[in-house]
């Protein structure tokens, strides 16, 4: 009898909001206005019938193949992302200022790197220093000069947004580069159609189903053609997020291609086909920049197609992203993107950045030596959890060596306040606690800047910890956007 409890009798109690900001709860315990009507349900819903549906979901999401890799394991085992099937609601009026400050910072960010391939104004007006751009791992002198098609280099974004104690949203970091995660978006949402039809239909959710076809259509805007060639480009399947190359190239209806199928052919890029080589006009690349083409780049790389970079040069095929976008996910330069936003656009950022110590510049490096304990570092081009310190929950010994790491090259070092990420009711082991989220929404730049009205929520499922990446043990939910 006892799993035939309402939900709410044992799942719920004794649910605290920590002090956090509770994405559910307000502080005195009332159900935010967003929340009510999933509140209600689940208050209805048995705790066998619940634990149905998350078995459901997981089943799904590990018949359908949505694994990753953890490439820090040797054996190289491949895990599903787990998902968590209450989902994360954010109220219509809240996202649209969120999707304002996005557009405000996709924009800008656009203009700042066809400047910094060209006339480099914001550098000679002193805006961002020289060094730090021409230190950046991801600056590519070989793209100076460049001229993307329709002027566009950042197609597709990932910004990752986090909630303060406040509430309010700040922007943790940009993602211009191959932003993964998508897949896991559209999944999540499938799954939840069939955990709760109902609430969803209901409270009014606004849609992500159509991502394929915006994808595309962007894709396409590129080329200029009428009906053009489209493929995404994969490094292979033993790349972490293989299933998200195919899956996507499966829903806008694509080829999926390896750089064996493709080859420079007369200065144009051409695929290969049982009827033999075919012209390719638009290619959504997977492989980072300096793979893409041994001839430009890294004259090592296996996976890349020589010429490529040429042939794109010259307007011959369409890439996005474009080369070189990776400067703009460089930690430090994203210190700069308010005073980016300003010079390019005249405006205050909608969005803030989370306050920033740059470690090269003397007082900042000076605050973060002495209070390491209190922040969390990160390496400037590091990514998914790794390269990092969350100096409070570090050892002496682990805030020592990233002191000698800082003291050894300041330039690749930045230091922010740690964040107490805002939280929201995940199951755990059949009862409902607090985990930290953030958000990652997805933005595409075709003939106009367009935000798709959710994103991933990634959720750290870990008891305390703040970092959500999925390599590091992170979850994820399903996230709601209402009307």
């Amino acid at each position: 009898m006892a799993n035939n409890r309402p939900l709410a009798l044992t799942s719920f109690e004794g649910y605290e909001t920590g002090g956090f900001f509770d994405e559910m709860f307000l502080p005195d315990g009332t159900v935010r206005t967003e929340c009510a009507y999933l509140y209600e349900e689940l208050l209805q819903m048995s705790r066998k019938d619940f634990s149905t549906k998350q078995h459901a979901a997981e089943r799904t999401l590990l018949s359908m193949g949505i694994t990753f890799n953890v490439y820090s394991e040797n054996q190289g085992v491949e895990r599903i992302m787990p998902i968590d099937i209450i989902p994360r609601i954010i109220g219509g009026g809240e996202w649209r200022r969120l999707e304002e400050g996005l557009i405000q910072r996709v924009t800008a960010l656009n203009l700042f790197l066809d400047d910094l391939y060209h006339d480099q104004r914001i550098i000679k007006d002193g805006i961002i220093p020289r060094h730090v751009i021409e230190s950046s791992r991801s600056f590519l002198p070989q793209c100076m000069g460049l001229n993307p098609p329709k002027g566009i280099w950042c197609h597709i974004t990932g910004s990752d947004l986090i909630r303060g104690d406040d509430g309010n949203f700040m922007v943790l970091e940009d993602n211009l580069r191959c932003p993964s995660g998508v897949s896991y978006m559209l999944e999540n949402r499938e799954i939840l159609k069939k955990s709760f039809p109902e609430v969803l239909e209901k409270v009014g959710v606004q849609h992500v189903s159509d991502y394929p076809t915006r994808l595309l259509d962007m894709l396409q805007y590129l080329s200029g053609k009428i009906a053009p060639t489209v493929v995404v480009l994969t490094p292979g399947t033993y790349n972490s997020a293989y299933f998200e190359h195919s899956y996507l190239a499966q829903q806008m209806g694509v080829q999926l291609v390896e750089s064996n199928d493709l080859i420079v052919l007369d200065g144009q890029v051409k695929m290969r086909t049982t009827r033999g080589f075919e012209p390719v006009d638009v290619i959504y690349r997977r492989i980072d920049d300096t793979f893409l083409d041994p001839l430009a780049f890294n004259p090592e790389s296996l996976i890349g197609i020589p010429g490529i970079f040429e042939a794109y040069r010259n307007g011959q095929i369409a890439l996005a992203n474009a080369p070189g976008t990776g400067v703009a996910d460089d930690k430090v330069v994203y210190a700069y993107v308010p005073r980016i936003i300003k010079y390019y656009l005249g405006q205050d950022a909608i969005l803030p950045n989370v306050h920033t110590y740059i470690c090269e510049e003397e007082d900042s490096r000076k605050y973060v030596l002495e209070h390491i304990e209190q922040l969390v570092v990160k390496e400037a081009n590091e990514a998914g959890g790794y390269g990092m310190l969350i100096g409070p929950k570090s050892t002496r010994a682990e805030c020592d060596e990233f002191r000698k790491r800082i003291q050894a090259n300041p330039r690749n070092y930045i230091a922010q306040p740690t964040i107490s990420l805002s939280r929201v009711p995940t199951n755990i082991d059949g009862r409902f606690e607090g985990r930290h989220v953030d958000l990652r929404p997805y933005i595409l730049y075709g003939e106009k800047v367009e935000v798709i009205p959710g994103g991933l929520t990634r959720v750290a499922m870990r008891k305390g910890s703040l970092v959500v990446n999925s390599s590091q043990g992170g979850g994820s939910k399903d996230t709601w956007v209402l009307y």
